[in-house]
């Protein structure tokens, strides 16, 4: 008899629960979408292995815009010259709407709260979010203070705020304060600790400040995380002066319902990410969270009816994938692989097709999968999944090609079409033939790629000029193209010259190979005008030329109407 190793529970003591035998939160329901901030540009971007660049911070920015973000934390810029710059060239280029507010994240440390303000001169509005950790464990390991030392450390730094924000008179400043580490915070004291704060910055019902209570690491159930947020606000003084806010982790993989109970319990607004990314295990998931409310009946407020678009794009800013099971946005969300699931699905979409209202009721498809940009996609033959599958491992293992996968769904098709026609065994030797084919030597291609040149532009300084020769029918031409790096002035030049809308979503690159026999292999992904999507892949020894080869091998794909 087999016996399993007993883990050590004994080193773990249970969460203490808040005494609310009165609670009222578990009758409420949400009706009203909560104020969403987006935390992607700071709490998400410091949690990338490569944080963003000026390029993917500028991509994230304005997609967060597009989508209806009120909100958006920008930066830490005294921690960091990037996020400093970033907050510069959103101002002196004008870049933020005028419904739209920016924030930026300080400690509560007076140099640091300076170059902040510095990072912000000349903002039409802007919420200056100041902090400093709480918890009883921090207070103890970390600083060494009671309570009465970790308060004046708020208190000052509110101080320090509140000065430069008086000096600047011409921006419209928004105050937000949090306890970091709330949920680890004894609640009594986190409320005495806001109202230190609260007592220098003087909100009032025409000019609230934000309260922003962070489950910086996830310690409890939801429902007592919910309690604590009740037990605040039964005590903060002036609650028509403040506006409550919420900042969910997920370490213990609830932060969506932990963010759903707490806006029960009485919150106003929440901070969180795309996708849920963040520290260790993430932040909460704004889109699940709207598109929850969605699925009640209840506006999100925020547009995702192009949820794959915005999936690729958080993509290629964080560099991390979308779980192809996420909900509502993964490549599997809308999915059956089991026959009875399918049948159902099939006869509710029948009845679907025959309703006299526009009520959604079908089985096993909590939403519409049109109304975020989707369809329905049934399996229909187990070997084409296998199919998928085995062809990433031999171009992998046999030739070091590392498909993406969405590349690995697009390039199966292919494969799938030549098990067909033929009935035969697909071997590794016809499987690089046609990947080669398809992708690299293209020999009916339109355009193909010999070399490029790039400058910095004269007009811009964040952009750059190129000039790249290719060969159409045999002859060399010359195209010229500007853009904010070398693949997206080729895009430009390629477009104008072929007559393309070429809309790039996602980019991917990996080292082929070992020593001096190295090459690029990299992958770009074309948005069509249908809104479908399409690969290109190059590879060459310099890493811009083979990511120039790959859009040259999308867009010849995309005349071709690959």
């Amino acid at each position: 008899m087999s016996t399993a190793k007993t883990m050590p529970f004994h080193k773990y003591r249970p969460f203490q629960p808040i005494n609310l035998p009165d609670r009222t939160w578990p009758n409420r329901t949400i009706t009203k979408a909560p104020t969403w901030c987006s935390v992607d540009l700071r709490d998400g971007n410091q949690a990338l292995i490569e944080p963003m660049g000026p390029e993917r911070k500028r991509r994230m920015f304005d997609t967060l815009v597009q989508l209806g973000f009120k909100e958006i934390e920008v930066g830490f810029p005294a921690a960091s010259q990037t996020d400093f710059d970033f907050v510069r060239e959103l101002i002196e280029q004008k870049l933020i709407p005028e419904d739209v507010t920016i924030q930026v994240l300080t400690q509560a440390r007076e140099e640091l709260i300076t170059r902040t303000f510095e990072s912000l001169k000349g903002v039409h509005r802007a919420i200056v979010h100041l902090y400093n950790s709480t918890s009883t464990l921090q207070r103890r390991v970390v600083f060494g203070l009671d309570q009465a030392g970790i308060t004046q450390i708020a208190v000052e730094g509110a101080k320090v705020v509140k000065r430069l924000a008086d000096a600047a008179p011409e921006t419209d400043w928004i105050f937000q304060y949090s306890p970091e580490s709330f949920t680890g915070t004894e609640i009594d004291y986190a409320v005495e600790i806001c109202e230190a704060v609260m007592d220098v910055f003087q909100p009032t019902p025409q000019k609230r400040m934000i309260l922003n209570l962070p489950a910086t690491v996830e310690m409890s159930t939801p429902n007592i995380y919910a309690d604590q947020i009740e037990y605040f606000l039964r005590k903060v003084k002036n609650r028509d002066s403040i506006i409550l806010s919420l900042h969910p982790h997920n370490d213990r993989g609830t932060g969506v319902a932990a963010a759903e109970l707490g806006v029960m319990a009485g919150a106003d607004r929440v901070e969180g990410t795309l996708f849920g990314n963040g520290e260790r295990t993430g932040n909460v998931d704004v889109v699940t969270l709207a598109m929850n409310l969605f699925t009640q009946g209840v506006d999100p407020t925020l547009d995702f009816s192009d949820i794959t678009t915005v999936a690729r794009t958080a993509e290629y800013c964080n560099q991390l994938p979308v779980h192809p099971r996420h909900p509502y946005v993964g490549e599997l969300a809308f999915t059956a692989f089991s026959g009875s699931h399918q049948d159902a699905i099939k006869k509710g979409m029948a009845a679907q097709s025959q309703r006299n209202d526009s009520i959604w009721e079908v089985p096993y498809l909590p939403i519409d999968p049109a109304d975020v940009g989707r369809a329905y996609e049934p399996v229909i033959r187990i070997n084409s999944q296998s199919g998928k599958g085995g062809v990433a491992y031999v171009m992998e293992q046999d030739y070091g090609i590392e498909l993406p996968r969405r590349l690995q769904i697009e390039f199966s098709q292919v494969i799938q079409k030549i098990a067909d026609a033929t009935g035969k065994e697909i071997s590794p030797e016809l499987i690089w033939n046609s990947f080669e084919a398809e992708y690299l030597s293209q020999p009916e291609a339109a355009y193909r790629f010999k070399n490029h040149r790039t400058l910095p532009d004269a007009h811009a300084s964040d952009r750059r000029s190129l000039t790249a020769e290719v060969l159409v029918n045999g002859e060399t031409v010359t195209l010229e193209g500007t853009g904010t790096g070398p693949i997206d002035a080729y895009i430009d030049a390629l477009g104008r010259h072929a007559g393309l809308v070429l809309n790039l979503i996602d980019y991917r690159e990996h080292a082929i190979g070992k020593g001096s026999s190295t090459e690029a292999a990299a992958f770009v992904e074309l948005k069509r005008p249908d809104g479908s999507t399409l690969f290109g892949v190059g590879c060459d020894r310099n890493i811009v030329a083979a990511s120039l080869k790959a859009v040259t091998s999308a867009a010849n794909r995309l005349m071709a109407g690959g």
